[in-house]
């Protein structure tokens, strides 16, 4: 993608959320650095050609709560750079003041999981009649 293109994308995503778009650059990194109070910062290194994302922070305090979106990233699958960015929020949100949210993408399994085994399956060592 077009790194004017990352830009706008990176802008219209602070409008939502307390972070500011405070530097892009192009020639060198094609860095993006985003910053919120109270001195939360990051910065977002966007591929080029086959690359992936990558996240960082100068700030000792923010760099543990990049390891989510790190892994996030490092994971299959190509990603979005919003994408990225969401996973960056989520890992903030303590810092931000912001209530975690829950996340609910295994609620579904383990309400499968939970219960009384039904009829039709017979428990290990007991045998029904």
């Amino acid at each position: 993608m077009e790194f004017k293109h990352l830009v706008e994308s990176a802008e219209k995503w602070c409008s939502g959320n307390p972070f500011d778009l405070i530097f892009a650059e192009e020639d060198d990194e094609r860095r993006l650095d985003f910053y919120a109070e109270p001195g939360v910062s990051f910065y977002v290194l966007c591929p080029g050609g086959n690359d992936s994302f990558h996240v960082w922070s100068e700030s000792e305090d923010c760099l543990p709560f990049l390891q989510l979106a790190q892994d996030y990233i490092s994971s299959c699958g190509k990603k979005t750079l919003l994408e990225v960015l969401e996973k960056v929020f989520t890992s903030f949100r303590p810092l931000l003041g912001l209530p975690d949210i829950e996340d609910d993408s295994f609620e579904h399994y383990h309400a499968d999981m939970e219960g009384e085994p039904g009829p039709d399956h017979q428990q290990m060592g007991v045998s029904q009649q």
